[in-house]
């Protein structure tokens, strides 16, 4: 059967399922419809349309492309990455003392009324899909958010990566946050108090998250992310910008990875040996490890069957997004290599297309804690053993490199920390995820290793990338429990634990002066990393534990 038949048949196999859709709109609580939240005067407004539905809304609208296997082929337009410096939370009178103003510009609540007001004129008329989903997997701790979208493919993007009620639990779904995303609304920085045409801002106080300006479709997923980080930390519950994973047949043998993107929180954590929790975003709560999202947002450059043979299947799936990838106008054919249009190139799935992901999205209390670092100084070792006050410390410090493309202006590994290894998406201080971090860790005797998964014999642009095979090794060997009988050493710059024999790892690679051709420009950079640490750890002494401040570099 060719590809067109097979795709035709594809769709037509949903045609009833449309047509119903289409004429009652999708189901709703009729309590909760949008007119009963005050937003009215839309055009056609189509509730919880399932994927087929979606896909030939996008694709009749001309937002995308058929590709091979079903899937859908988009591009997000000048933005192929997230705009944080557009990002603004509403001074309101309850958030005041508690956000991280210095992390999140404040937008003043008149500025805000004004801005939905302007956005709610704009989208009359016109036509909507909205979404009804669940975050978190945790039922005590998820929230009920709905999505409303201007485009029909980011109300499929969101549908993949948020969790999707049953049809039964929409008939009482009350949403506790609302998202509206509308790309052709472009803000008045002077009327609405923002930097320029695009703007995100999140509203804590009435719990109302605007979009507009930026097609980029991960400024839905994160948005819903920083506004759980706002709430969670006051349930007592740690929300990390982590992926996560447990052994077979048993969740108590949790690992989570902490990242910022393309680090390899993906990567590392979609092991065939292992069952995926998640890619990105998690909750731990008293108990254990649960998932926010129900899928993943896998970046596709130089995406092979043999290095990453489950997220490379996915590309290929009915209703898979393809997100700013190049491909043959005729076949279909995707090109991985060419990053043209971004570095930032990505796929969005249900996390069931990934064969071996937990069908609950919950898991036991960490065992291992991996933090992953990307260093473009080619100065840290691939793996390091942490003491709880060293993973303190390297928590707030957040070291790592932006990968090109994965914000606006990226374009080469810029050195850079990022505390909690996610800045962008935290709105209150740091101290209180990483004191929460640090009961927890206590509380449970989690290991913490930290994970290097940057440049090795010199830094970007003289160095290697460090191989992907020893890194999958040296993380194997951390969670089977058999890195803690290795022999370690004691870093001279940083103080961690350094093993110093591995099975099926070279042992000259652990030893990252050795792998440098000039070990006195390797003795230049680790000073000068080391100087940058201590200057940037400089802000968090005044607000941290003796024990932490002891494992300070200096």
């Amino acid at each position: 059967m060719g590809e067109a038949m097979v795709l035709g048949t594809c769709m037509a196999q949903h045609c009833s399922l449309i047509g119903r859709v289409r004429m009652n709109h999708g189901r709703v609580n009729n309590n909760s419809t949008l007119e009963e939240q005050g937003i009215t005067g839309l055009g056609a407004v189509y509730y919880n349309l399932q994927e087929p539905a979606l896909m030939e809304f996008a694709v009749s609208a001309g937002e995308g492309q058929l590709g091979q296997g079903g899937s859908l082929l988009v591009s997000t337009g000048k933005f192929t990455g997230r705009s944080p410096k557009d990002k603004f939370v509403v001074r309101t009178a309850n958030v005041i003392d508690k956000i991280w103003w210095d992390n999140n510009p404040p937008m003043e609540p008149e500025k805000f009324d004004l801005l939905y007001q302007d956005m709610r004129q704009h989208m009359q008329g016109g036509r909507y899909y909205v979404q009804d989903l669940f975050a978190g997997a945790d039922p005590e701790h998820r929230l009920d958010v709905r999505v409303v979208s201007e485009l029909a493919w980011h109300n499929l993007f969101i549908r993949h990566l948020l969790r999707r009620p049953a049809l039964e639990e929409l008939d009482r779904f009350a949403p506790e946050c609302t998202v509206i995303n509308c790309p052709s609304f472009k803000a008045d920085p002077q009327r609405h108090g923002c930097r320029s045409e695009t703007v995100v801002v999140l509203n804590f106080e009435q719990n109302i998250i605007l979009i507009g300006g930026t097609e980029y479709a991960g400024e839905n997923k994160k948005s819903v992310f920083t506004l759980l980080n706002y709430l969670l930390p006051e349930k007592g519950v740690m929300s990390m910008h982590c992926s996560a994973n447990h052994a077979v047949g048993n969740p108590e043998e949790t690992a989570v990875f902490f990242g910022l993107s393309g680090t390899g929180k993906t990567t590392l954590s979609t092991d065939p040996n292992r069952v995926l929790i998640g890619d990105d975003e998690h909750g731990w709560s008293a108990r254990g490890t649960f998932n926010i999202e129900g899928g993943c947002y896998a970046k596709t450059i130089d995406l092979t069957p043999e290095s990453e043979p489950d997220i490379y299947a996915t590309t290929q799936k009915f209703a898979t997004l393809i997100e700013n990838m190049v491909f043959d106008e005729e076949t279909k054919d995707l090109d991985f290599k060419d990053s043209s249009l971004t570095p930032n190139m990505r796929c969005s799935y249900p996390l069931n297309y990934i064969s071996n992901a937990s069908e609950t999205g919950l898991g036991g209390y960490p065992k291992n804690i991996i933090m992953l670092t990307c260093d473009a100084f080619g100065v840290l070792p691939p793996i390091s053993k942490l003491t709880p006050a060293q993973a303190m410390y390297h928590f707030l410090s957040g070291f790592t490199s932006k990968i090109a493309g994965t914000e606006r202006g990226v374009t080469e590994p810029e050195p850079t920390f990022s505390t909690c290894f996610g800045a962008p998406f935290m709105p209150l201080r740091p101290e209180v995820y990483g004191k929460l971090l640090q009961v927890k860790i206590a509380n449970h005797g989690s290991h913490c290793w930290l994970l290097n998964t940057g440049w090795t014999g010199g830094g970007y642009g003289f160095g290697s990338r460090m191989p992907i095979k020893a890194t999958r090794a040296l993380l194997t060997a951390a969670l089977d429990g058999s890195l803690l009988d290795a022999p370690f050493r004691k870093d001279p710059n940083f103080s961690f634990e350094v093993p110093m024999l591995v099975q099926g790892v070279d042992s000259g690679l652990l030893d990252p002066r050795s792998t440098w051709a000039d070990q006195e420009a390797y003795d230049q950079q680790a000073q000068k990393l080391v100087n940058m640490f201590s200057d940037n750890f400089a802000k968090f002494v005044p607000f941290i534990d003796d024990d932490v401040r002891a494992a300070s570099i200096s």
